[in-house]
C-alpha cells in the first residue's frame, strides 16, 4: 500500500497527500468546491457593485437586503447547474487509472464556468445602461448578427468592448493557474468510498438547483420582489438570466402559457368581443379570427401605401408628446394628416414593431414571428393581402435585409421585392449601411419607378441612422448635444432626412394617390422604475398624403391598429385575420394598448394598467399620461380585465402554433 501511494505521488494528483486546508479534504471534488466557492464570491461582488451603482433605485424599493439573500440562493441554483455536469461523470472519472483526466478535465470546466460567469458579469453594465435591466433574451438574439454587433461595440462603446474582454481574459488565467495548482493538492478517495458519498451528493446539488419544496422549482420569475424590473433582474445573476433565456427559446409556441391557462374558446371570445370587432362575423374554424373589414372609404381606385418605419424614434424625443425639440420637421408635418396622441408600441425590438405594423400582429413573450420558423411563409401581411388586391409590394431597407430575419420573413410572406444596401451607392454609409438620405434616395427612385408601372403599390421604408453608434453625415444639422454621435444628434438627422424625403414625395405626381404612414418602431432606450415602463412606449404616428384632411387621434390606440385603419383608409375592403381596430370609422370611443415587456404582458385601458407576470398573480396599477408614472395598487385587478389581457396574449401564440393567422389557400 505505502508502495502505491508513493507511485501514485509522484504520477498524478491521486495521491494521499498532507492537506494543509479544510477544503483539501473534499477529495476528488476539489476543483468543483473553488468553483462554487470562487463563483459565489465573484457574483456577490458583482451583485454588490452594481446595486453600490444603481442605489438609489434599489433604496427606493426597501428590498435591498433582500437583494442579497435571495440573490445567493440565485447564484447557488445557476452553480448548481454548472457543478452538476461533471459531478454527474465522477464515478466514471475519478478514479487513480484516470486521475490526470479527472483533475485536467474539472480544471478547464471549472475556468470556462468561471470565465462565463465572470464576462456575464462584466458585460452587465454596458447592457444595463442600454436596457435597464440584466442581459437577457435580447443579448441571445443579437449573437446572431456579429457584424452590426461588433460594428455597433467598435464605434460606440470601444472602451467598454476592451475592458469587458481584458477583465474576461485576465480572469480566465488567473482562474487557470490557480485550479491548476489546486490540481496537484487534490486527493482522490477510494472507490467504496467514492460511490457511498456520490449519490449524496447528487442529491444535495439537485435540491440546490430546484431550491424550493414547492411543486415548481425556483425560476427568474421567482425573484421579483418589487415593482421595479430593474432592482428584480439585480437579483438574479446576468449568466442565469441568459441562459434561462436560451431555454425559452425552446418552448416559444407555448409562450404565453406562463401567465396561465385559459380555454381555447374562451380565448377566442375574449377577443372578438372587442367593441371594434364585435360587428364582425368570423366564419371560419380554420382561421378563427379572419373577417371581411369593408373599407370606411369607398373609392374607385384604391390609393398606393408608403410606410415610413421610423428606427427607434420614441415620443422621448417629440415635443408635442412631451420630449426633446429633435424633431421639428415631425412636428410641422404633424398639421397636414391624423396625428396620434396616445399611440403605444407592443414592444422594445425592431421586429416587434414590424410584426405590429406590417402584421397587425399582437405580442407574445416570446421572439418576434419575424424569426420564428412556423412564420416564415404563409403568415399574413399587408403585402400578402395588397398582393391579393394587385399591389406591387416591397420593402427598402438601407442595411442589410438578412438582419433580424427580415428577408426571409418579407419574402416567404407577400413582398415581392426586397432592395437594400446592396442595391444602393450611398454618399455615406455606417455600422448599419447607408444614411437616411441615401435610403430615402433610393426610396424616391423606387416609387417613381412604381408610379410609371401605373399598377398600386406599397412600399416599407424602414430607417436605421438613429441607431447606435449614431453615425450620419456632417454639416447637415445644426446639433443638439455637442458630441456629434450622440441619440438626440442622430434622432435630429434622422427627423431632418424623414422632411426632406416629405418635401420631395409631395412634388411628385403620386402623392395625390397615396397614403403616407410614418410611424416609430420602438423608443431608443426602454428604462424606468416599474415592472413595465409604459412611458418609453409611447411612439408618434402620422398617416398624411392623398385627401387626409388634419386630425388629432387622442384615444389610446396600438401598433396594431394602423394597419386595418390604412386598409380602410386606402379604399380596400378585404378579408384578413387581423385583430386591430379601425380608427377610420371609430376614433372616439375609449381604446386599449398592450405593451410586451420582457416576461411581462401590460395591457392598458384608459389609465388602468393590468400587468401579468410569469406563474405570478396579476398587478393592477394606474397610469398617470401627464406625469407618465405606473403606480402600482394593492387590491388585485378585476378579473373581467385578467380575462382580456388573458386572452390577447394567449391568443397571437395560438394563432402561431396552429398557422392560422394567415389567408385562406
Amino acid at each position: 500500500m505505502n508502495h502505491a501511494a508513493a507511485r501514485s505521488s509522484s504520477s498524478s494528483p491521486s495521491s494521499l497527500q498532507p492537506t494543509s486546508h479544510w477544503w483539501h479534504r473534499t477529495g476528488p471534488y476539489l476543483n468543483l468546491f473553488y468553483l462554487l466557492a470562487a463563483g459565489l464570491a465573484l457574483l456577490s461582488l458583482s451583485r454588490l457593485a452594481l446595486v453600490v451603482w444603481q442605489h438609489d433605485r434599489v433604496a427606493a424599493t426597501g428590498v435591498s437586503g433582500a437583494i442579497f439573500l435571495q440573490g445567493l440562493r440565485a447564484d447557488l441554483i445557476l452553480l448548481g447547474y454548472m457543478v452538476a455536469v461533471p459531478l454527474a461523470l465522477a464515478p466514471f472519472l475519478a478514479h487513480r487509472r484516470s486521475a490526470r483526466l479527472w483533475s485536467t478535465l474539472t480544471a478547464w470546466w471549472a475556468t470556462a464556468a468561471l470565465v462565463f460567469i465572470g464576462f456575464m458579469e462584466a458585460a452587465s453594465p454596458q447592457f444595463i445602461l442600454q436596457y435597464d435591466v440584466r442581459p437577457n433574451r435580447l443579448f441571445i438574439e443579437y449573437l446572431a448578427y456579429p457584424a452590426e454587433v461588433f460594428g455597433t461595440l467598435w464605434h460606440g462603446y470601444r472602451l467598454a468592448l476592451f475592458m469587458t474582454v481584458g477583465a474576461t481574459v485576465v480572469l480566465g488565467i488567473a482562474c487557470y493557474k490557480a485550479l491548476k495548482s489546486a490540481s496537484a493538492r487534490m486527493t482522490l478517495w477510494p472507490a467504496k468510498r467514492l460511490l457511498l458519498t456520490w449519490p449524496l451528493l447528487l442529491l444535495v446539488v439537485a435540491l440546490q438547483i430546484r431550491s424550493t419544496t414547492a411543486h415548481r422549482p425556483a425560476n427568474p420569475a421567482l425573484f421579483a420582489l418589487s415593482g421595479d424590473a430593474l432592482v428584480n433582474s439585480l437579483v438574479i445573476n446576468s449568466a442565469w438570466s441568459v441562459l434561462d433565456a436560451v431555454n425559452s427559446l425552446r418552448k416559444e409556441s407555448d409562450s404565453s402559457e406562463i401567465y396561465g391557462a385559459m380555454p381555447r374558446d374562451r380565448v377566442l371570445a375574449g377577443v372578438t368581443a372587442a367593441p371594434w370587432l364585435s360587428g364582425y362575423r368570423f366564419p371560419s374554424k380554420e382561421i378563427p379570427t379572419l373577417h371581411y373589414q369593408a373599407a370606411a372609404h369607398r373609392r374607385d381606385k384604391p390609393l398606393n401605401l408608403v410606410i415610413v418605419l421610423e428606427e427607434s424614434l420614441g415620443a422621448t424625443f417629440v415635443k408635442s408628446l412631451g420630449g426633446l425639440p429633435v424633431t421639428p420637421e415631425l412636428e410641422r408635418l404633424k398639421g397636414e394628416g391624423w396625428w396620434f396622441d396616445q399611440l403605444y408600441a407592443t414592444g422594445t425590438r425592431s421586429v416587434r414593431g414590424i410584426e405590429a405594423v406590417v402584421a397587425g400582429y399582437a405580442p407574445t413573450p416570446a421572439r418576434s414571428v419575424v424569426k420564428l420558423s412556423l412564420a416564415q411563409r404563409n403568415f399574413y401581411t399587408l403585402a400578402a393581402g395588397l398582393g391579393k388586391q394587385g399591389y406591387h409590394t416591397e420593402f427598402v431597407y438601407g442595411g442589410e435585409a438578412h438582419f433580424d430575419n427580415m428577408r426571409s420573413f418579407f419574402t416567404g410572406n407577400g413582398f415581392q421585392r426586397v432592395v437594400d444596401r446592396r442595391d444602393m451607392h450611398p454618399r455615406f454609409e455606417g455600422s448599419w449601411g447607408a444614411s437616411d438620405e441615401d435610403l430615402f434616395d433610393t426610396a424616391l427612385e423606387r416609387l417613381k419607378t412604381l408610379h410609371a408601372q401605373d399598377k398600386p403599390f406599397f412600399s416599407l421604408i424602414f430607417t436605421s441612422s438613429n441607431h447606435e453608434p449614431f453615425e450620419f453625415p456632417d454639416g447637415k444639422i445644426a446639433l443638439h448635444d455637442p458630441v456629434k454621435h450622440s441619440v438626440n444628434n442622430a434622432v435630429k438627422y434622422a427627423d431632418f432626412a424623414l422632411g426632406k424625403f416629405i418635401r420631395e414625395a409631395k412634388r411628385q405626381d403620386y402623392w395625390r394617390d397615396t397614403i403616407f404612414l410614418i410611424v416609430a418602431d420602438h423608443d431608443n432606450r426602454v428604462y424606468g422604475d416599474s415592472l413595465v415602463p409604459i412611458n418609453k412606449f409611447h411612439i408618434p404616428g402620422l398617416i398624411l398624403g392623398a385627401d387626409v384632411q388634419p386630425r388629432h387621434i387622442r384615444t389610446l390606440a396600438s401598433q396594431i391598429d394602423l394597419a386595418p385603419t390604412l386598409l380602410s383608409l386606402m379604399g380596400i375592403s378585404s378579408e384578413h385575420p387581423m385583430i386591430g381596430r379601425d380608427l377610420a370609422r371609430d376614433s372616439e370611443s375609449p381604446g386599449r394598448a398592450m405593451l410586451q415587456f420582457d416576461n411581462n404582458f401590460a395591457w392598458l385601458e384608459g389609465d388602468s394598467a393590468t400587468i401579468l407576470r410569469p406563474e405570478r398573480a396579476p398587478l393592477a396599477g394606474h397610469y398617470d399620461a401627464v406625469t407618465r408614472q405606473l403606480t402600482l395598487e394593492t387590491a388585485p385587478p378585476a378579473q373581467a380585465v385578467v380575462d382580456r389581457a388573458m386572452a390577447h396574449v394567449m391568443l397571437p401564440s395560438l394563432l402561431y402554433r396552429e398557422q392560422r393567422y394567415r389567408l385562406p389557400k
